[in-house]
């Protein structure tokens, strides 16, 4: 099976195809892909979503994948990377929000934006990508890249409020806050522990575990271990970054503390869960 690469931090693309003569295929990249208009089929690992106009889709890294075109369609494509994703194009604090990117996309098929007022700013923004590109005018390429972040945030916004498991269509407007605050603040203990978070939303202890277990299915407890699991698998799978590092980063008091934490959760060590797995290319 192909698998593709990409030669820059990002990418763009507009194109108009008839049938897609790409088999299933992977990227060592992200990929964006905006159904300007047209109608047909994307195959992600082997399950099958119908697109038409204004449906937005994201490819991860070693998603197998595929187009069957049913009417002539114009794709816009937004390609990058973790080249990208960590350059001086975001403030620190957006580079963490945009990790849901990696770690929340479901790797299925289907249009990510679920929020109608973004779908119409997504629309806007891969038009207003597409005349900046056409007319060369001064500061082309900054205008460019600006709108380019905005797309990715908008991305990553939907992905953190609509894409988890622990988020439905009827989840409270409160719960959603929650959510969105421990994993803006993973990073650091101390602000997610319950008589923090507690403090930070004017309600006290036990109600908040009451409420939050009612809105998604699991304790606060629980649902910070999963995050955390997920934040240290990916970067053993995605990056080059020593167990000490990725300790530091994420809080833990030493090496041997996120050791183990990770072995009680998952059975086995960080560096026996890296050597496990297949090689992957640098992503965080």
């Amino acid at each position: 099976m192909k698998r593709e690469s990409l030669y820059g931090p990002f990418e763009i693309e507009y194109k108009t195809v008839e049938d897609c003569p790409k088999g299933d295929h992977k990227h060592l990249f992200f990929e964006l892909v905006y159904v300007i208009s047209g109608t047909g089929t994307q195959c992600v690992n082997k399950n099958n979503f119908s697109y038409h106009d204004g449906h937005m889709m994201l490819m991860t890294p070693d998603d197998c994948h595929s187009f069957e075109i049913g009417s002539v369609t114009e794709f816009f494509f937004l390609r990058f990377n973790d080249i990208y994703i960590k350059s001086d194009a975001f403030h620190a604090e957006d580079i963490r929000r945009l990790e849901y990117i990696l770690q929340n996309a479901n790797h299925e098929p289907g249009c990510i934006l679920k929020n109608l007022p973004d779908k119409l700013l997504v629309k806007a923004l891969v038009e207003g990508i597409r005349r900046e590109q056409q007319q060369h005018d001064l500061y082309n390429a900054e205008v460019v890249r600006q709108l380019v972040n905005t797309l990715i945030v908008i991305v990553a916004r939907n992905i953190a409020r609509y894409v988890p498991e622990q988020v439905t269509a009827n989840t409270d407007e409160k719960a959603l806050d929650i959510l969105n605050y421990i994993q803006n603040n993973i990073y650091y203990p101390e602000k997610i522990r319950a008589e923090a978070v507690s403090k930070h939303f004017g309600i006290s202890d036990n109600y908040l575990g009451r409420y939050f277990k009612k809105h998604t299915n699991e304790t606060m407890q629980q649902y910070i271990t999963n995050y955390r699991i997920k934040l240290i698998q990916a970067r053993l799978l995605h990056s080059d970054m020593r167990i000490v590092e990725i300790a530091d980063e994420l809080g833990f008091t030493d090496e041997s503390h996120l050791n183990k934490f990770f072995r009680k959760q998952m059975g086995a060590s960080p560096t026996t869960f890296r050597k496990q797995q297949p090689k992957s290319v640098s992503f965080l």
